[in-house]
C-alpha cells in the first residue's frame, strides 16, 4: 500500500527532460540537480539558464544587423521589372509567414498562459485547504485545552469545598484532576502546527498575488503581440512608410521581450521540474526542524502500513474523557441526593466532558492523513502537470513570436524600399509624355528639331494673313475650364499646350477656342506648308 500512493503521483516525462538541463553556476562549476532554491550556487545556475536565452537574443539581433547592413550596403538593380516582381513576392510570402506564425503563437501563448494560471490556482487553492484543516487542528486543541485547564479546574474547586467531609467524593475529584491533567498533557504532545499554518498562508497569498500579475502581464504581451502584427500588415496593404517604420521599432521591443520571457519561462520551468521529480525530498528538509519525520511521511505517503503517530495520544485521550464521564455519573448518582448544591457544577462538568468528546472526534478526523495527503496530491498535479506544461507552451510562444517578428523585421526594410523606388519611378516618368500626369518639370535635353516651326512663331505670322482672310467658320463656345483642364493635364508645357496633336496617333484632344478658329482659318496652301510638322 505504500507504494499505491505513489501512483497517485508520478512526476510527467517532462519534467524529467527539464530536470536534465545542465545545472552551472556562474563560475562555470557543474552542480547536482537538487531543488535547494535558498542556495546561493542553485539561484546561480536559474540565471545561467536565463543568460542562454539572453545569448539567443544577442544572436538574433546581431543576425538582423548582418542583414540590414547587407540589405543597405548590397543594392540590386531595381530597375529590373523582373527582380521587382521578385522581391515583391518574397516580402509578399515573408509577411504572410509572419502573420501566421504570429497568429499561431499568440494562439499558444493564450493556452499556455490559462494552463499555468489552472496549476498554480489549484496549488493555492490546495495550500488554502491544507491551512484551514492545520487551522482546525489548532484551533480544537487550544479549545479543549483551555477547557480542561480553566473550566474543569475551577468547578473541581467548587466541589471539593462541598464534597470535605466526604473523602470518598473528594479522592473522586482528585482522581478526574489527574485524568484532566493526562488530557492536557496527551494534547500537548500533539505537534505544534501554528508555524507550519503561518507558512502555508503566507505562501498561498505571495502565490496568488504573483500569479496574477504574471497572467495579467502576459496577456498583455499577448494583446500587445497581436496588434503589431495586424498593425504591420495594415503598413504593407497600405504601403504607409511611417506605419511600418513604427512597427519596425516596435518590432525589435516586442523581439527583446519575447527572448526575455523566454529565460524567465525555461528558469522557472527547470527550477520547478527539480521540484516535481523529487519532492517528497524536500519536504522531508525543511520540516525537519518544525515536526518530526515521522509524521511528515505519514502524510506525504498516507499508507494503511504506517501508524498513525496520533493513534496512542487519541486513544488515551478518548479513554481518559470515558473514564471521568464514568466519575461524573456515579457522582451525579450518589453525591447530589446528598449534597443538591453540587448538582450545577457536575453538570456543567459534563456538558464540558461531551464538548472535549466531539472536539476529539473531529481531531481525529483532522489528523488523518487522507485529507492532508489528497491537498498534497492536488498541489503536485496542479504545479507539475498543469503548471510546467503551460510553461513550457509559453517557451513555444516566446520561440514562435520571437520567429514571427525576426521574419518581419526583414521583410519590412524591403517593402520600404520598394515603397520609395517605386515613388522615385514615378516622380522620375518622362514629362515629354502628354499622357503623364504628374510632369512638372522641364529637362533640359526636350530640344525641338530644327525644322519643326513654333505654333506660336506660326500664329504671329498668321496675324497679318489673318487680316486679309478671316475666319470662314464660326468659333466653337468651349468653356473657359476646358482648355485650363488640358492646360493642367500636360502641367503647363507649352509644347503641348499649342500644338495641335494630328497625325500621332492620338486620341482626339480638346482644343481651346483660339487653337480652333485659328487652325479652321487655314488654306489649303498653309495646311500644306506645315502639314508636315503637323504629323512630326
Amino acid at each position: 500500500m505504500m507504494s499505491s500512493a505513489r501512483v497517485d503521483y508520478i512526476a510527467p516525462w517532462w519534467t524529467y527532460w527539464l530536470n536534465q538541463f545542465p545545472h552551472v553556476n556562474l563560475r562555470f562549476q557543474p552542480l547536482d540537480h537538487t531543488f535547494k532554491p535558498q542556495d546561493e550556487n542553485y539561484q546561480q545556475s536559474l540565471i545561467f539558464i536565463g543568460c542562454v536565452a539572453a545569448a539567443g537574443l544577442g544572436l538574433n539581433l546581431l543576425c538582423l544587423a548582418i542583414y540590414m547592413s547587407f540589405l543597405c550596403c548590397c543594392r540590386k538593380d531595381e530597375e529590373e521589372e523582373e527582380s521587382k516582381k521578385s522581391n515583391s513576392c518574397c516580402v509578399t510570402w515573408a509577411a504572410v509567414a509572419a502573420g501566421l506564425i504570429c497568429c499561431v503563437a499568440v494562439g499558444v501563448g493564450f493556452y499556455g498562459n490559462s494552463e499555468t494560471n489552472d496549476g498554480l490556482y489549484q496549488l493555492t487553492y490546495s495550500l488554502y485547504n491544507a491551512n484551514h484543516t492545520l487551522t482546525g487542528v489548532d484551533s480544537l486543541v487550544t479549545g479543549t485545552m483551555g477547557g480542561m485547564q480553566n473550566g474543569l479546574k475551577e468547578h473541581l474547586y467548587r466541589l471539593n469545598e462541598i464534597f470535605a467531609v466526604r473523602g470518598d467524593f473528594v479522592q473522586t475529584l482528585q482522581f478526574m484532576q489527574q485524568m484532566a491533567d493526562n488530557v492536557i498533557k496527551q494534547l500537548l504532545g500533539l505537534p505544534e502546527w501554528e508555524k507550519a499554518k503561518v507558512d502555508l498562508a503566507a505562501i498561498a497569498d505571495q502565490t496568488a498575488y504573483v500569479e496574477y500579475y504574471r497572467w495579467l502581464t502576459y496577456l498583455l504581451i499577448l494583446i500587445l503581440d497581436l496588434v503589431i502584427c495586424l498593425a504591420a500588415c495594415l503598413g504593407l496593404a497600405k504601403q504607409s512608410r511611417w506605419l511600418l517604420t513604427t512597427m519596425m521599432v516596435f518590432g525589435v521591443l516586442t523581439l527583446i521581450l519575447s527572448w526575455a520571457s523566454l529565460g524567465a519561462d525555461v528558469a522557472t520551468a527547470v527550477g520547478t521540474s527539480d521540484f516535481c521529480v523529487s519532492p517528497d525530498k524536500y519536504l522531508m528538509n525543511q520540516t525537519k526542524d518544525v515536526i518530526s519525520s515521522d509524521i511528515v511521511h505519514y502524510y506525504l505517503y498516507c499508507s494503511q502500513t504506517l501508524p498513525n503517530p496520533f493513534q496512542q495520544s487519541l486513544t488515551l485521550f478518548q479513554r481518559s474523557l470515558t473514564t471521568m464521564q464514568i466519575q461524573i455519573q456515579g457522582l451525579l448518582q450518589f453525591a447530589v441526593p446528598l449534597f443538591p448544591t453540587a448538582e450545577g457544577d457536575l453538570l456543567n462538568i459534563q456538558q464540558l466532558l461531551n464538548n472535549s468528546e466531539a472536539s476529539l472526534h473531529q481531531l481525529t478526523a483532522l489528523l488523518d492523513c487522507r485529507g492532508l495527503n489528497k491537498d498534497y496530491l492536488d498541489a503536485l498535479m496542479g504545479v507539475c502537470y498543469d503548471g510546467v506544461e503551460g510553461l513550457l507552451y509559453l517557451c513555444l510562444f516566446s520561440l514562435l513570436a520571437a520567429t514571427a517578428f525576426s521574419i518581419m523585421l526583414c521583410a519590412i526594410p524591403r517593402a520600404w524600399r520598394q515603397i520609395a523606388n517605386r515613388e522615385r519611378d514615378y516622380d522620375d516618368m518622362d514629362e515629354g509624355d502628354p499622357f503623364n500626369p504628374q510632369g512638372r518639370r522641364m529637362t533640359s535635353h526636350h530640344s525641338h528639331p530644327a525644322n519643326m516651326h513654333s505654333f506660336c512663331s506660326y500664329s504671329s505670322s498668321l496675324g497679318s494673313q489673318t487680316s486679309l482672310h478671316p475666319p470662314t467658320q464660326a468659333v466653337s463656345n468651349a468653356p473657359v475650364s476646358e482648355h485650363m483642364g488640358q492646360s493642367v493635364l500636360f502641367g503647363g508645357n507649352p509644347r503641348f499646350e499649342n500644338v495641335p496633336l494630328i497625325g500621332r496617333g492620338s486620341p482626339p484632344p480638346s482644343y481651346s477656342p483660339t487653337m480652333r478658329a485659328t487652325y479652321l482659318s487655314m488654306t489649303e496652301d498653309q495646311i500644306r506648308h506645315f502639314g508636315e510638322d503637323f504629323r512630326a
